[in-house]
């Protein structure tokens, strides 16, 4: 009897460590971005691309808003396959469009929320603007890989749930000077373990159309 317990809490404990989730074992990576003056860069892309066979994706839903006349978040970093939502949150009309190679769409002038999303189904950038408002720039960053995030304010973002093993780790911004395969680097993530990388970028000024004055009053429509 004693021999059937032993055998049946062994099961049991066998049992637990298959329900452990796989990302409980995986590493980190913990990246900061910072530009030539050494100011943190917010709204750059890390990403880390196993170097063996590709990673499942799991694309989702996503929504990149227009508020005030701007698109929020400016970088929005997804998987392919993702479909993306563009609610208009404004009180005017909106008319969003991309003509980039990645992905070419157009969702004519609109309030609310279009009934139905834009799927981006290849990796690459991808540009978006309004028709109605030239200021309004924003971009879509399409990964190949799940490991893929933009940093904060402070420049800082962090990849959680990496596997064991080695990758390629890049960094994108709109305004950076050079390729991302040229920022790339190699590195070896741990189990249960965190890698910290740190780099520095040069990055273009910004060229992009000043929001246009209100006639006749101080601010900008």
């Amino acid at each position: 009897m004693r021999v059937t317990i032993v055998r049946l809490l062994a099961a049991v404990a066998l049992g637990a460590l298959a329900l452990v989730p796989a990302w409980a074992e995986a590493g980190e990576l913990r990246a900061l971005v910072r530009d030539q003056q050494g100011a943190p860069v917010a709204d750059a892309v890390v990403v880390a691309v196993p170097r063996g066979a590709a990673p499942a994706l799991r694309p989702g839903r996503e929504t990149v808003d227009q508020i005030d006349k701007e698109f929020v978040p400016h970088v929005k970093a997804v998987v392919a396959g993702t479909a993306v939502f563009f609610p208009n949150k404004d009180n005017i009309r909106h008319h969003v469009y991309s003509f980039s190679p990645v992905k070419t769409f157009e969702l004519p002038l609109y309030v609310g929320t279009p009934a139905k999303p834009v799927v981006f189904d290849r990796a690459g950038v991808v540009t978006i603007g309004c028709n109605i408002h030239d200021w309004m720039i924003g971009h879509i960053y399409v990964a190949d890989t799940p490991h893929v995030g933009t940093t904060d304010k402070e420049g800082k973002v962090t990849l959680d749930g990496l596997p064991a093993g080695a990758y390629t780790a890049r960094v994108w911004h709109p305004r950076l000077e050079g390729t991302e395969q040229a920022a790339s680097r190699p590195l070896v993530v741990d189990a249960s373990g965190a890698v910290a990388v740190t780099w520095q970028v040069t990055l273009r000024p910004e060229l992009r159309p000043r929001r246009a004055p209100v006639p006749g009053a101080r601010g900008y429509r």
